[in-house]
């Protein structure tokens, strides 16, 4: 067989050589057959091309048995390869051999399958084009992540997962034993986060994070991946700045890197060039109520979380993501220190996202005052026993600090245009679903 003296490309590689002899591995992505020719579009992580194999070149033994091949049949094949605008990517190869790897039953997934059944099988659905044009976007992102908060010269702090106490609410803590005791999955890394500023002043985190919440919405899960940043010496203008940057700088190189990909998701990149282009506004909490009140005729008094409907009517406004802040200090957390200036508001803010898509990023300016911290704590029902190490922040040597969470999910589901949050994660995990 050829193999023995060919080195292996991916597709795309092979693509852009562009004409002579190639060897591709990978998994049959279509097929079709008649009498003398079997077609066999072949994918792997890079790209499809259509690869024809003729019996009269291979001979009948052996294409007897490509004609039994099957949709994720994987393979080695060789031949030449040639431009053909009629192809589905504009090449084709002409098969000279083969190597049948590993047989396929009759692959489950076809045309047409319910959302449940899909996510029945969300290990085989993962091969589909859509899901890997999600994932290298996704990865895209978190990579440019990377780069972005190295070229800033943070420090990444890694935080523990089990935690003894809650940080956005006890009502949504899962709870889990711990030997002979119990303890919690993590809702963020923050109270560890600001722990870890004293030390390091700038850093930065990315990691699981469980939310118990009770809502089957297409914008929730219960595991997902939060992208969190903290800062000493930081105050709300200074973070929320920085959640600006550090987006929009994800999102160019998404757009820079992966336009094939936002392509076979049909996402009208217009809207996304738009927003990697202009400023992003910031907007107080009081003036999005008045928007709400003169352009969408929607009454929300003062003292209210904004919610998804409410999110929807502003963005209606814009093109961009907007920062919201200063909500009701009556509604926030416990570490969200109210304005010196208006104690009714916070020193905090989320990010909207247009297009509907709602809040994608959630920071604040870090309270630093215990005895009020205290009051909130106890006014939550909180056991201040298990805040003892982070009240022990404000007792030695604490300084003004901020920080926010990414919502990497909400994210990738705004930037390739996805109906439902649950696509922009390969194993969803939520209220009804913890399998696959």
């Amino acid at each position: 067989m050829e193999q023995n003296n060919q080195q292996f490309k991916s597709i795309q590689e092979a693509m852009e050589q562009g004409s002579g002899k190639v060897a591709i591995r990978g998994w049959v992505h279509r097929e079709r057959k008649s009498s003398k020719l079997k077609f066999i579009v072949l994918r792997d992580s890079s790209n499809i091309i259509q690869c024809v194999i003729e019996k009269e070149i291979i001979g009948e033994e052996k294409f007897l048995t490509v004609k039994k091949t099957q949709v994720e049949t994987s393979m080695k094949i060789y031949g030449e390869i040639k431009k053909e605008e009629r192809a589905p990517t504009g090449y084709e190869l002409h098969v000279s051999d083969f190597e049948i790897v590993g047989e396929c039953d009759t692959f489950p997934i076809s045309r047409d399958q319910s959302i449940e059944f899909l996510a029945d099988n969300r290990h085989l659905w993962l091969r589909s084009r859509k899901m890997t044009a999600i994932m290298k976007i996704r990865s895209t992102y978190i990579q440019a992540r990377e780069e972005f908060f190295k070229n800033k010269k943070f420090w990444r702090f890694d935080a523990p997962i089990l935690q003894p106490s809650q940080c956005e609410g006890g009502s949504t803590l899962f709870e889990v034993k711990f030997y002979k005791e119990k303890t919690f999955l993590s809702q963020t890394w923050q109270l560890f986060a600001e722990a870890g500023i004293f030390s390091l002043e700038k850093i930065y985190n990315m990691g699981p994070t469980f939310r118990a919440e009770k809502s089957k919405t297409s914008r929730h899960l219960s595991e997902f991946w939060m992208a969190e940043t903290e800062v000493a010496w930081a105050n709300l203008q200074d973070i929320s700045e920085l959640a600006k940057e550090e987006l929009k700088y994800c999102l160019k190189q998404v757009l820079a890197e992966r336009q094939e990909e936002l392509k076979i998701l049909e996402r009208d990149v217009g809207k996304l060039n738009i927003a990697s282009n202009k400023e992003w506004p910031t907007i107080k909490y009081r003036e999005a109520l008045k928007i709400l009140k003169e352009k969408s005729e929607m009454e929300v008094s003062f003292g209210k979380d904004l919610r998804t409907i409410e999110e929807e009517k502003i963005m209606e406004h814009f093109d961009t993501p907007v920062v919201v802040t200063h909500y009701p200090k009556e509604v926030m957390a416990f570490y969200k220190p109210k304005d010196p200036d208006f104690p009714d508001e916070a020193l905090c803010f989320d990010m909207l996202a247009p297009e509907g898509y709602g809040e994608i990023v959630g920071g604040s300016q870090r309270d630093t005052d215990m005895e009020e911290i205290k009051k909130a704590l106890e006014r939550d029902g909180e056991d201040l026993e298990n805040y003892k190490f982070y009240l022990d922040l404000r007792k030695y040597g604490s300084v003004p600090h901020s920080g926010y969470g990414v919502g990497i999910e909400r994210v990738i589901t705004w930037i390739c245009g996805l109906d439902n949050v649950k696509d922009a994660i390969a194993f969803p995990r939520t209220m009804t679903r913890w399998t696959p």
